[in-house]
């Protein structure tokens, strides 16, 4: 078995190597709001929102700082047509099979095998690695839960890199 990663020392370090101020890590005294799931996962409409950098060839790319911009992606776009772009993490896998950092595929599996319900008709994208948590927390967190309030959806899974 492996040694786990040590993300803090890692991050700090690519930062550095990069040029950027060293990295101050966000710290929340108040825990999250917690909602419990009163659905059945079989009944649910799903929807995925990650932060690895994944587009739609056709669709601008990210930046590399800063960017709080999204891209929304279909429930039917296959994996062929996913790009990933990210200044924080080693490319190869994702580039090879997107579903290790934007699992539409697997989703899409579980709803033809009846464990989920159904997918929203769009997922959502961004780069992670957004230097300001605030930022994120009065602007892009706001806009992504906005987008799964309209798309009437009653559970998220996020998968942050």
């Amino acid at each position: 078995m492996t040694a786990p990663v040590d993300y803090i020392e890692r991050t700090t370090a690519l930062y550095d190597s990069l040029g950027y101020p060293t990295y101050r890590w966000t710290k929340v005294e108040e825990p999250p709001p917690w909602s419990e799931v009163t659905r059945p996962l079989e009944n649910s409409r799903i929807s995925l929102i990650a932060s690895g950098g994944v587009y739609v060839e056709g669709q601008i790319a990210f930046h590399f700082k800063d960017d709080l911009s999204f891209r929304v992606i279909d429930r039917e776009t296959q994996n062929s047509q996913l790009r990933t772009t990210h200044f924080a993490y080693d490319l190869t896998d994702s580039r090879i099979d997107p579903n290790v950092v934007f699992p539409l595929e697997t989703l899409r599996k579980l709803v033809s095998k009846g464990f989920l319900g159904e997918l929203a008709q769009n997922a959502y994208t961004f780069m992670g690695g957004i230097y300001s948590a605030r930022s994120v927390k009065e602007t892009l967190a706001p806009a992504l839960a906005n987008r799964c309030e309209e798309d009437q959806v009653d559970l998220v899974l996020l998968v942050p890199v």
